[in-house]
């Protein structure tokens, strides 16, 4: 094991200990951890985007409005509408596929995916695919009745998978353009916090969508705003 993967190792599990801790600590605490998670995602998206542009005040709006906006309401949603364990759920599906996709890919290798990102390989997005479906098989244990192995919950697990992974494609093409390997260096081993998460803020608002449906989506507002300051 070479001293990179051990650092990739250790900051997964102190992120996946953090995360457990502000999704079930109180609605407060999980807020205002997201409010910062997009923040920093925020300012990398800009930073990369300036050196691709040059001028980023419109890239500061979509990216301010999507961080903010979609991402942190559709967050807000899933924990209010369907609870702290759920959202727990979607985000170990997101986690195990970003895994899943790491190791196949690394121990199989084989024809690569696509041009934008070079390390990206069939095998690891096949691998992403097959461990996504993990957390389902935990979480049955838990409640059968809610996780339970029905073709909606396999089929979820995949989307979710395959909304990672264009996630994780999109902001390659971004570093890619820009030159950069990572996104920033605030994570020891991952890059920056786009870096982790790039994936996880493109799966969280479909997971939203799946479950209110397209033609709800846009009352989120109306529903999450009031909500968000009672549970403050």
């Amino acid at each position: 094991m070479t001293k990179e993967l051990k650092k990739r190792i250790i900051t997964s599990v102190l992120l996946f200990l953090v995360a457990i801790f502000c999704i079930f600590i109180n609605y407060l605490t999980f807020f205002i951890a997201v409010l910062l998670i997009s923040g920093l995602a925020c300012i990398e998206i800009n930073t990369i985007t300036l050196r691709i542009v040059h001028s980023n005040l419109l890239i500061n709006l979509l990216s301010l409005f999507y961080g903010f906006g979609i991402f942190s309401a559709t967050a807000a949603g899933l924990y209010l509408l369907l609870g702290p364990v759920f959202f727990l759920y979607i985000l170990s599906i997101c986690i195990c596929s970003d895994v899943g996709g790491y190791i196949i890919g690394k121990k199989i290798g084989g024809t690569k995916l696509t041009k934008i990102s070079p390390n990206k390989t069939i095998s690891g997005s096949l691998g992403s695919f097959c461990l996504s479906i993990l957390p389902l098989l935990v979480f049955y244990n838990f409640d059968k009745s809610e996780y339970s192995y029905s073709i909606n919950n396999f089929l979820l697990c995949l989307e979710v998978s395959l909304t990672c992974q264009l996630g994780d494609l999109f902001i390659s093409y971004l570093k890619r353009k820009a030159k950069v390997k990572d996104t920033g260096n605030i994570l020891p081993g991952h890059g920056g916090i786009l870096d982790r998460i790039d994936g996880i803020i493109f799966a969280i608002p479909f997971a939203y969508i799946y479950h209110i449906g397209l033609l709800n989506y846009f009352e989120i507002w109306i529903e999450i705003i009031p909500n968000t300051f009672i549970n403050l």
